[in-house]
């Protein structure tokens, strides 16, 4: 809980502003100035019924049921001895409790908290614009019941996002009628015995509240406002995670230069390559001469000399390449020394590293349209009819009352398409970077698995893969858009709807499946790093001795002494040690080695197979709180 209070007008609720009152339970305060234009709509209104004039889901039915104008009495009234269903209040106010009532029939388990705290304050807000008709009294006690930690039990399935989402705004508003179901200091109870306890009554509707409170995008909102917040830190850490795979790698850093981006200026891209040079910044892993990257060979009782080296996990190998083999390649040879150890000579990096920028960036500009939709969706008007009561030059109720197409949700419905079709592009991509770490086949020298595996008893990180490849398969699966299938309601009266709702709770519910995927990244990389580091490490250590013999013990390939190019290869050798005790030591850059730290701290380095559950659940722990 926190002592911040959010002021709301109708037209300044930001993101950042709607996460303090849904997550931090910030307090919300309604605005003086706005308020003087809701009581100002709300008495128009009264006007306009007490003059008879016909308005919809005022004195008409809603819907299918719109050619249906309220009489003046209940029709029963007129049989003889009376009406035997006797019940509270006029028909205009019977009208707006049963549109509560009837739409409240959403089914599954119930939203999080901190999504039913975000709808109920994107529909105060909006009802502070003044266009929807409700009376300040019914927006004070709506303001109440989020202040006091009334929270509406609100099932996740039933709306169709339009007329937006009717159901389960129902859910939010029969409990401020004394109905439902609501949590109340952590305890689900009736709606009338949460209010009660939180020392609040419950409220009849007037004139129109019953459509204002329930129609409207603000569940839809609510799922993609805070699925945006968690994707936004999602995609930082992706991005982490990769220059983290690079760091094992000891990749290339020439993809991510400042002027490549230039030339392809998406804005996504070229804040993700500008990111990726932060993160590697201080790296002496990136963009080392292929030579003295060793490969992995498994270790032995006779493979180190120095104590220090024996307690290793892993031997070190390089090739030499034969002068005879060096044929049409003299140009490169004599830049590197003829060594193949863990690097292919090769001067690019997989798709999965060299093309971070393109698909990372792509996934954040498709999170900048949805940034823009919600924006605009938090401080606009949903519900219908609107009410114009200061318009100029009206001749006609119609000139003041307009029947329009706000609560459509198409806008957020295709933005979250967009959004969900990134989702599994961007755990993809992660899942991808796993893969390659593990194979030994593309891994450029790490061990297989990224297990040392002496006795052929460790299966390492295999099955890490085959987890992160389920998550991807079902992030996919779930990732077709809900926003092309419009199921007409209604009657066919509504004949086209978004499907929005749906398409947000999708949204918000695929981030905890990407960050699980980034998680099992993270936990990859860290280990292939801590090898990759190790070993270069230990070949610097081993070259800093200063026996080249030592070192040439380690080179397939070496001719044996009086072969007619075994003082060539002496020289090499010599050129090899030098070159790796004059390195500086290796290490990641400043940024991936905190994050690196911070991993280490939860979960420790696998020399030998060990149950992983633990640290698997450690490490989604830690991914969900941030590493940067």
């Amino acid at each position: 809980m926190t002592s911040k209070k959010v002021l709301l007008d109708g037209y300044g609720l930001s993101r950042a502003g709607l996460l303090a009152i849904a997550r931090d339970g910030a307090q919300v305060a309604l605005d003086a100035a706005a308020l003087q234009r809701v009581r100002r709509t709300a008495d128009f209104l009264a006007d306009k019924v007490r003059c008879g004039e016909p308005i919809y889901g005022v004195t008409t039915g809603f819907g299918s049921n719109a050619d249906k104008l309220l009489g003046a009495h209940r029709a029963r009234d007129e049989l003889p001895g009376g009406n035997p269903e006797t019940r509270e209040g006029s028909l205009l106010e019977e009208l707006q409790h049963n549109l509560i009532v009837t739409h409240a029939v959403c089914v599954g388990e119930p939203f999080a908290p901190d999504v039913v705290r975000a709808m109920l304050a994107i529909r105060i807000n909006t009802l502070m614009r003044g266009h929807s008709g409700v009376r300040v009294q019914t927006l004070e006690a709506l303001t109440a019941m989020l202040n006091r930690g009334v929270v509406p039990v609100v099932p996740q399935l039933g709306s169709v996002g339009a007329s937006g989402d009717l159901a389960p705004l129902s859910h939010l508003a029969i409990v401020l009628l004394g109905g439902g179901e609501a949590f109340f200091a952590g305890e689900r109870l009736p709606g009338a015995e949460a209010l009660r306890r939180a020392g609040l009554e419950p409220v009849r509707l007037s004139y129109k509240e019953g459509l204002a409170l329930n129609n409207g995008t603000a569940q839809m909102l609510a799922c993609a406002a805070l699925a945006l917040d968690r994707l936004q830190q999602q995609v930082e850490l992706a991005d982490l995670a990769a220059a983290m795979t690079l760091e094992a790698f000891a990749g290339r850093s020439g993809a991510f230069r400042e002027d490549v981006h230039a030339l392809r200026p998406h804005p996504g891209q070229v804040e993700t390559a500008a990111h990726l040079r932060e993160l590697l910044a201080g790296s002496t892993l990136i963009d080392i001469p292929y030579h003295l990257v060793p490969h992995f060979a498994t270790w032995t009782a006779q493979a180190w000399r120095e104590p220090e080296d024996q307690a290793l996990h892993f031997d070190l190998s390089w090739d030499w390449v034969p002068v005879q083999r060096r044929h049409g390649r003299e140009a490169f040879y004599t830049r590197f020394l003829p060594f193949r150890g863990g690097k292919k000579h090769q001067p690019q990096d997989a798709y999965s590293l060299r093309c971070i920028p393109q698909v990372h960036g792509a996934v954040r500009d498709a999170l900048a349209q949805a940034a823009r939709v919600i924006e605009i969706e938090l401080n606009a008007v949903t519900d219908n009819p609107l009410l114009f009561p200061d318009v100029e030059g009206a001749q006609v109720i119609e000139d003041q009352v307009v029947s329009a197409g706000h609560f459509h949700g198409m806008p957020l419905a295709l933005a979250m398409s967009y959004v969900k079709a990134a989702i599994p592009v961007l755990a993809s991509i992660s899942e991808r970077r796993i893969a390659k770490l593990v194979d030994p086949a593309t891994n450029d020298g790490l061990p297989a698995f990224l297990t040392g595996n002496e006795d052929a008893t460790d299966s390492g990180f295999m099955i890490v893969q085959y987890t992160a490849a389920a998550l991807v398969n079902d992030l996919a699966s779930r990732a077709h858009p809900a926003s092309v299938y419009s199921i007409p309601t209604s009657a066919n009266a509504e004949d086209h709807v978004s499907m929005g709702a749906n398409e947000a709770r999708h949204v918000l519910a695929m981030c905890e499946q990407l960050g699980q995927v980034l998680a099992l990244e993270l936990y990859t990389a860290a280990q292939a790093l801590d090898y990759r580091r190790d070993m270069l490490n230990a070949a610097r250590r081993l070259a800093r001795h200063g026996d080249w013999r030592a070192l040439a013990a380690k080179i397939g390939g070496a001719p044996e002494p009086g072969h007619p190019q075994h003082a060539q290869f002496e020289q090499e050798a010599r050129a090899l040690m030098q070159a790796l005790a004059g390195a500086p030591e290796f290490r990641p850059g400043a940024a991936v080695a905190r994050a690196l730290e911070a991993i280490r701290r939860e979960v420790a380095f696998m020399p030998r197979d060990r149950a992983m559950d633990g640290d698997i659940a450690r490490m989604v722990a830690l991914a969900g709180r941030g590493l940067g």
